[in-house]
């Protein structure tokens, strides 16, 4: 995607990004974690607000700071930091709420174009993996790089 991204910050494994997201409420920390999970090669991926005093992320908070294109243009990018360095795995999400996993098929819906050409994309919908197709509300969304 060819749109302005924040600057990130990565720990030598790749595993957790860090990024500030700068707007009308203020700099507000972001972080954006990968871990693996009980499939081997599927990681999920999370993100959110970091928490100042845990470390952690909150993903329940809406910052809403007027930038979120260029959040989630920086969360992709830290995507294709994360499966360009762990080739041949799967990046699993979904969001903490129905409003926000609404949110992110729109963006990849936005930009389908431009993702599917580095990446294969599919969507949950009734307990089963498709692949995306734009306006189809899925419940989470797997990727891997092509």
């Amino acid at each position: 995607m060819k749109l302005p991204r924040y600057e990130l910050t990565a720990e030598k494994s790749l595993m957790v990004f860090e990024f500030t997201s700068e707007g009308p409420k203020g700099r507000i920390p972001k972080l954006i974690k990968f871990s693996e999970t009980a499939l081997k090669g599927f990681y999920n991926l999370a993100f959110g607000d970091k928490n100042l005093e845990t470390g952690e992320i909150d993903d329940e908070v809406v910052s809403d700071n007027g930038d979120s294109e260029q959040v989630l243009a920086t969360v992709v990018s830290a995507v294709f930091a994360f499966t360009n360095f762990y080739k041949e795995t799967w990046v699993y999400a979904t969001g903490s709420t129905k409003s926000r996993t609404r949110l992110y098929r729109m963006g990849i819906s936005k930009y389908f174009d431009e993702v599917k050409q580095d990446f294969h994309i599919f969507g949950m919908l009734d307990g089963e993996w498709r692949e995306f197709e734009k306006e189809i509300d899925y419940t989470a969304f797997v990727v891997r790089r092509k």
